[in-house]
């Protein structure tokens, strides 16, 4: 069948995001009725059935949805935002495939075992007769496929559709929507997988021509986000509780690009929008490094900062350049290095992960043990290893392929070396911050990270999810760490203390590694912890001031005349004064200081009340001498 695109009916313009258009309105083929004219026709408008005809024992709007999803995080977002949609319009969803009415598969492309596990899924689904709806970059990247017969289709950027199509399928519909030139909106409802994660995408597509990649025919040319979009969705979402706030892209490091604009401007404007006492972390997505190179102090920067995690993603895919050149990865094996060695001397308790893959066509037994090299010097924590698998339509698929016994000894032997790392040990017996988000898989562990985005492991009630804690590290294994929570870390309402001018004065929280710039402060100062507290080397007395440090509090909410007079309407901002301070200080101080800050206005409304006061009391006496001299 090929693509249907939307039939707009009169002006040509379409819903809102996340609204309903009418069915006339979506190009669809009823199934088991032929299509005119061949497969180059779209169905006419009097083939579409009666919207008001019961094609449902159940009511419209109300049968349950079963959602997988393939791939990235980016795959995830997108899954989450059509959860959200179809949630919004009351469509309940289910783990549970068997007791659902319809399956969205949400695909991948990236590998081969990704592709095949969802055409088993589509293969299952059809034998189950369960209504399918194909979503992602498998149907995006290659739309004639076999397996897609017969099941609609919801494209990349057209997601914000999804209700009309699983509507229309439902209905016995299959209708495709593939083709758009804006992006969705990042505003649409969202059902999240973890409710304290935001995965915010920042941009689709990329810059480069990588000669294995699929993904690039899915989500094509690099399309970013504007900064004002973005940063508005990160004050919802903060504002909505969410503790984690990963931005994902196809390449993180080339966003902004097509708009005129750059990763550290973004990532600097969205740090300015965090709550000041890093209760809400932010994590950058996975970047190549051709576009960071020119900007690697500015993201050190943004790095080294206490709201977001010292961990970032680069891929190498090999430690030989000629490997690298015949992947068209547009750098070189010192490049990559540079980006590694200039993070890792910037940023305190910098962890960087990496991908590789073996077996790429033409890598000699030389080439192999040059990227065995590069594993064995940096020893990273986190090494994601793939063999090469050929992607039809690459050019990558064309070339000589090395013999699949010779990759899977390659992978073997990398994965070895790479499971022989001890990269935690140095921590056991280190207190860190940590940030809670998740239940391990073991259901007794709850999951944060440190600062540096290491996995701990802690024995504690779920009440603790979205919290921060002061955690000391017990033990230590080859992919987590083990830790015992000394204290929780209260988190307040930043808003109003972030909009303060006067943020040098305030205290912060220390990070888990680094307490070079506190988080509400804009220039570099001693964090509030002191400088023994950081790295990881204080004790839980040490660390007992981040429990009371940002606890805030105004004077006036305790003085009844000063509350009127903050109740005008021409008022702009409340005082925010340190609580540690103020207890510090008697009750005289307190108003002496309160009063020595007030402006013209503010004395004059002073003075007027009084005024009134003493007049009211004058009137009152005066009142009294006639009525007694009149007895």
């Amino acid at each position: 069948m090929e693509d249907i695109e939307d039939l707009l009916i009169g002006s040509g313009g379409g819903a809102p995001p996340g609204f309903r258009l009418p069915i006339n309105t979506v190009g669809l083929n009823p199934k088991n009725k032929p299509i005119p004219n061949g497969r180059n026709t779209t169905a006419k408008l009097s083939q579409i059935q009666d919207p008001l005809a019961p094609l449902s024992h159940k009511v419209p709007g109300t049968q349950t949805i079963y959602i997988k999803t393939f791939g990235c995080s980016h795959n995830q977002s997108d899954s989450e935002y059509m959860a959200g949609q179809l949630s919004a319009f009351g469509y309940p969803l289910s783990d549970n495939p068997e007791e659902a009415d319809l399956w969205l598969i949400n695909t991948c492309t990236v590998k081969s075992p990704s592709q095949s596990a969802m055409d088993t899924l589509i293969a299952k689904g059809k034998g189950a007769r369960k209504p399918l709806v194909v979503a992602g970059c498998v149907p995006q990247g290659s739309r004639d496929l076999k397996e897609l017969e017969g099941v609609s289709i919801v494209g990349v950027q057209q997601i914000d559709r999804v209700v009309e199509i699983v509507e229309e399928t439902l209905k016995g519909h299959e209708v495709r929507l593939l083709s758009r030139k804006t992006l969705p909106a990042l505003d649409l409802p969202k059902v999240r997988k973890n409710k304290f994660v935001e995965i915010l995408p920042i941009n689709v597509g990329c810059l480069g021509a990588c000669t294995y990649c699929k993904t690039k025919h899915a989500r094509g040319h690099l399309g970013s986000y504007t900064i004002d979009s973005l940063v508005g969705r990160v004050k919802s979402v903060v504002a909505d509780g969410v503790k984690e706030i990963w931005l994902s892209s196809e390449d993180t490091g080339a966003y902004g690009r097509d708009i005129g604009v750059n990763l550290p401007i973004l990532l600097n404007a969205i740090v300015a929008e965090l709550p000041p006492s890093a209760s809400t972390m932010l994590r950058i997505g996975m970047t190549n490094p051709p576009f960071i190179l020119e900007h690697l102090k500015e993201i050190a920067e943004v790095l080294r900062h206490p709201c977001v995690y010292s961990f970032l993603h680069v891929p190498v895919q090999s430690g030989s350049d000629t490997v690298l050149t015949a992947m068209n990865r547009e750098y070189t094996v010192s490049e990559f290095k540079t980006v590694v060695d200039t993070l890792t001397e910037l940023v305190p308790g910098m962890q960087i992960a990496t991908d590789i893959i073996c077996g790429f066509p033409g890598e000699t037994d030389e080439d192999f043990t040059q990227t065995l090299s590069l594993i064995k010097e940096y020893k990273f924590s986190q090494v994601h290893i793939s063999q090469f698998y050929p992607r039809p339509g690459t050019p990558a698929a064309r070339m000589k392929k090395v013999p699949s016994t010779v990759v899977k000894k390659r992978s073997r032997e990398l994965t070895s070396t790479f499971e022989a790392f001890a990269p935690y040990v140095a921590m056991e017996g280190r207190v860190e911050r940590i940030w809670i988000t998740d239940i391990a898989t073991d259901g007794t562990h709850l999951v944060g990270h440190t600062k540096g985005y290491v996995q701990v492991l802690v024995a504690a009630p779920e009440s603790m999810l979205g919290t921060s804690a002061i955690v000391k590290i017990t033990s230590v294994g080859r992919w987590s760490v083990f830790g015992e929570v000394i204290e929780t870390i209260p988190h307040i309402n930043d808003k109003s203390a972030s909009t303060n001018e006067n943020r040098s004065q305030e205290k912060c929280f220390p990070g888990a590694n680094s307490c070079e710039t506190c988080a509400c402060s804009t220039s570099p100062e001693t964090c509030a912890c002191g400088p023994e507290s950081c790295g990881g080397q204080a004790t839980s007395e040490e660390c007992a001031v981040t429990k009371n440090a940002v606890l805030l509090d105004h004077w006036n909410s305790r003085n009844p005349i000063g509350w009127l007079l903050r109740k005008r309407k021409n008022h702009v901002e409340k005082q925010v004064e340190d609580e540690i301070g103020l207890r510090s200080q008697n009750k005289q101080e307190q108003a002496q200081g309160c009063l020595s800050d007030w402006g013209f206005v503010d004395r004059a409304l002073l003075g007027g009340m009084l005024m009134s006061f003493v007049t009211i009391v004058a009137l009152l006496v005066h009142l009294g001498f006639r009525i007694m001299s009149s007895n």
